[in-house]
């Protein structure tokens, strides 16, 4: 009798050991403030988008203290944190722990599709395409086509040079960044200088030099020289509203050219670059502390207008037909 006891004091102190991963320990209040304030001391002075979303931080401070104060557990006060960063209404903002990602992404769901790479395999691609670093490419109908849909990874100059190249006789050259979630802007860069006849301002940034909502550096430009096989005729970037971030950046660049044309839909944005703080409670956050402009001077944060607006068409699609696709095609044709 004496040992089971024992054995049934240790089993309660053991589950009470493992709840403790999941409530708020006794000194809760300062466990709950402590983070809280430095989530939102860590955003008031290094987010950089407050001022142009009209955003009042100290409003929004206000309203969520409250609610994390009455949290229960680490989740409650997780989904309170990551309500208020939603107010940001930014796809660089998230909030990580090891139980959830909290993240914003209205920027694409809020909007059409209008990509099917079921239909562009099936119906375009074929069996006939070539796999060249990160693209999946093929000639379609007498135009070059390129599907790239990540820039975390990058192409060879080998390998670019081997595709510019090869379409250089096509009627054109059609990109596809539709549902590129971005990834490194140098690799934007670099294939941004393919496409460029001289030395060309191709955009701005500014860096967040204090504390205040607008302490920013002045303007740094960005100027791109050609490079490798360049491409000579005419050119379309295919957009859709999953286009963030270093593709949000691209498809600015190129929209900037004059050989260029942009169809599809609206990009999702995504002008700031990310960096990441940790909190208290082991938590990271992660958010936008740079400003990126195009060669105008205009933000990116917004995302990028099309030449030619088109949406993916729901009967076509049902028959195999990429309709913003097709619309490329018949312009460069």
């Amino acid at each position: 009798m004496k040992y089971f006891k024992i054995f049934i004091f240790i089993f309660l102190l053991g589950l009470i050991s493992s709840c403790s991963k999941f409530f708020i320990k006794p000194d809760g209040d300062n466990t709950r403030v402590a983070n809280f304030e430095l989530l939102w001391k860590t955003l008031d002075e290094k987010y950089s988008y407050f001022t142009y979303k009209k955003i009042d931080w100290n409003a929004l401070h206000d309203k969520y203290l409250p609610l994390a104060l009455k949290a229960k557990t680490q989740e409650d006060l997780f989904n309170v944190m990551a309500s208020m960063l939603n107010e940001l209404k930014d796809g660089h903002v998230n909030l990580v722990s090891y139980f959830n990602i909290s993240r914003n992404w209205q920027w694409y769901l809020a909007y059409p599709p209008n990509f099917n790479y079921n239909i562009i395999e099936r119906n375009y691609l074929r069996n006939n395409y070539e796999i060249a670093g990160p693209a999946s490419t093929a000639e379609i109908s007498g135009v070059g086509y390129i599907y790239y849909g990540s820039f975390e990874k990058g192409f060879s100059s080998s390998t670019l040079d081997y595709l510019l190249s090869k379409y250089k006789s096509s009627k054109g050259l059609i990109i596809d960044i539709r549902d590129n979630g971005g990834g490194s802007l140098g690799y934007a860069n670099d294939l941004v200088s393919h496409f460029i006849k001289e030395k060309t301002l191709i955009s701005y940034t500014k860096f967040k030099s204090g504390p205040g909502h607008d302490d920013f550096t002045d303007f740094y430009s960005t100027t791109l020289n050609p490079t490798g096989q360049r491409y000579p005729n005419k050119v379309v970037v295919l957009t859709n509203r999953k286009v963030f971030s270093a593709a949000n950046y691209f498809a600015s660049c190129m929209a900037q050219l004059p050989n260029v044309t942009l169809i599809g839909d609206q990009t999702g944005g995504g002008g700031g670059a990310p960096i990441s703080a940790e909190l208290q409670v082991g938590w990271r956050v992660r958010f936008s502390t740079t400003q990126l402009f195009n060669a105008q001077k205009q933000h990116m944060e917004d995302g990028v207008y099309p030449k030619i607006k088109v949406d993916l068409n729901p009967i076509g699609e049902a028959n195999g037909v990429d309709t913003i696709l097709q619309t490329a095609l018949d312009y460069l044709k």
